[in-house]
This record gives structure tokens, C-alpha cells and sequence, in this order.
């Protein structure tokens, strides 16, 4: 009986020091997407955060084809795109890159599998600061201004489609000064989370 104690201690800080897991490949159960590839952080060199969201600083940025562990050059930046589970409904970039954090400006992308088209949905996305959305290349919400990331307060594109197959979504988010995140759901038409999806970090 003794001996318990020494063998569960090990197993306990081998629990404590695996990463964050989130939904198994799938939105939470608000429809929050929490398995991201991120890609950060780039510095803001000119202008505040609204430029940076409007300036293109790679040529695919719409549509990347983002991989674990692939590097994107940006000017005289390599930057790797890196796999994370979040611990929240939000991304946290400045907690990946606690010494980065301010005037910079970085992405995530999800690979959205959905088994048949699913019409009508709304995309709802929050930041802090700005943020930007794209679904399959297209620009779908945009907010520029400065911001605190709350979660019912959310930039809305109405009307969207998810394809059968592979989607992808990408979510870029700049950051000027103290917290640097986002986050990325979808609704139904009847305006409850769209949880019957996969969520893949591999094209």
C-alpha cells in the first residue's frame, strides 16, 4: 500500500507535462475551432495593427497550405508553422510567444472536413486587436479597429458554405499592445453551433 503514493507521482507529472489536447478534431461544444496550425510572430515594421491586417505579407496568404513544421518566408523572416490545441475558445498567441507579443501580427489555419455542403451557416469571429478570416481564399469578416476579446462579441459573415471535403480556413490576427488573440466558429441557421465537423492541422 505504501508503494502507491511513489508510483502514481510519475505518472502524474508525465499527465502534467503533455500539451494541451482539444476537441479531438472537432469544434467544442459552442462550435469554437480549437485545433490550429499558427504561424507567428511577424513584427508590425510600419503602421499600426489596421495596416498590417490590410497588408498582404506573403503572396498565398488567403490559402497558405500550411504543415506542421513547414517554414514561410516573409521578406528576411522564416517563420514555422507550429500545431496547438487550445487550452480556452480562443487562440492565445502572446502566450506562445510571451517575449513577441506586442506590434506583431500573426496566422492560424484549420482544414474544416465536412461529410456533405453545409449551406447558410454563419462564421463568427472574434480578436485582440484586429482580425481577418478567410474560407477557401475568400475574404469572409474583417474588424481593424483596437479591441479586449470577448466572446459574444463577434464579427459575423452570414450566408457562408462549407464544401463536402476539405475547407480551409485561415484566421490572421494583429496584436498592438497587451493581449494578442482569436478565435473562429460557425453557426447553424437556426443559430446553434455547427459541431458535426472535422478538424484536421494536415491539408
Amino acid at each position: 500500500m505504501k508503494l502507491r503514493p511513489c508510483l502514481t507521482l510519475p505518472l502524474l507529472a508525465a499527465a502534467l507535462a503533455l500539451p494541451a489536447v482539444a476537441q479531438n478534431g472537432k469544434p467544442d461544444a459552442e462550435g469554437f475551432i480549437r485545433d490550429w496550425l499558427v504561424l507567428a510572430p511577424l513584427p508590425i515594421t510600419e503602421g499600426g495593427g489596421a495596416e498590417a491586417i490590410d497588408q498582404k505579407q506573403f503572396a498565398n496568404e488567403a490559402n497558405p497550405g500550411a504543415n506542421e513544421g513547414a517554414t514561410q518566408a516573409i521578406g528576411s523572416k522564416q517563420l514555422t508553422w507550429e500545431k496547438v490545441a487550445t487550452k480556452q475558445f480562443y487562440i492565445d498567441f502572446r502566450e506562445l510567444h510571451p517575449s513577441q507579443g506586442e506590434q506583431v501580427v500573426g496566422w492560424a489555419v484549420a482544414y474544416v472536413v465536412c461529410a456533405a455542403d453545409k449551406a447558410g451557416l454563419t462564421l463568427r469571429m472574434n480578436s485582440n486587436d484586429q482580425g481577418k478570416v478567410w474560407l477557401n481564399g475568400k475574404e469572409l469578416v474583417k474588424f481593424t479597429d483596437t479591441r479586449t476579446l470577448e466572446k459574444d462579441a463577434e464579427d459575423s459573415a452570414k450566408g457562408v458554405t462549407l464544401k463536402k471535403g476539405v475547407n480551409v480556413l485561415v484566421l490572421k490576427v494583429a496584436n498592438e499592445e497587451n493581449n494578442w488573440q482569436g478565435s473562429v466558429r460557425f453557426l447553424d441557421a437556426a443559430g446553434k453551433p455547427v459541431t458535426d465537423l472535422k478538424i484536421q492541422t494536415q491539408p
